[in-house]
């Protein structure tokens, strides 16, 4: 299992231009969650030149598909195949990358650029989902690991919302 550098991961897809907002674990630890994550979130904008540099990006970082309990697959990738899918659960030199069109509880990248804000990462701009759209999220995956981080993450929007 490759080391988790997600800044690295940031820093490629920014270099080639992919247009995409962050959200998950990793854009909650950029507000302060304390809740390890072991993986980096995307949300692509789904246009054919974005879904190319997202391609050329993903050969950089020697992207391979994940799978539980296999190793990971190498995978030959264009716009348009990219494209098929909804999700790619990948891993790459620098870890664990996912590719969600549509997460849970949004509309997608449009829904979410709206309310994203610009964060530098070691040099890198990213794209990254409101805390608020990361809240939805979670609660419409309903999954235990997001049930979890709920609370915390409720209490991080408190205290940003206060800080105001």
């Amino acid at each position: 299992m490759p080391d988790f550098i997600p800044e690295k991961i940031a820093e490629v897809l920014t270099r080639h231009g992919v247009a995409c907002v962050y959200i998950g674990g990793f854009a909650a630890a950029l507000y302060g969650s304390s809740l390890l994550t072991t993986d980096v979130d995307v949300v692509p904008e789904t246009s054919a030149e974005n879904y190319a540099r997202l391609s050329a990006a993903l050969k950089e970082l020697d992207a391979r598909v994940r799978a539980e309990g296999i190793e990971p697959l190498p995978f030959s990738h264009d716009a348009d195949s990219l494209a098929a899918a909804r999700i790619w659960n990948l891993t790459t030199k620098y870890g664990d990358l996912d590719i969600t069109v549509q997460p849970s509880g949004t509309q997608g990248y449009p829904d979410l650029h709206e309310g994203s804000r610009p964060v530098d990462l070691d040099g890198a701009t990213i794209e990254l989902a409101a805390l608020a759209d990361i809240i939805r999220s979670k609660e419409a995956a309903g999954r235990d690991k997001d049930r979890r981080a709920l609370p915390l993450l409720r209490e991080l929007l408190a205290r940003q919302l206060r800080d105001r």
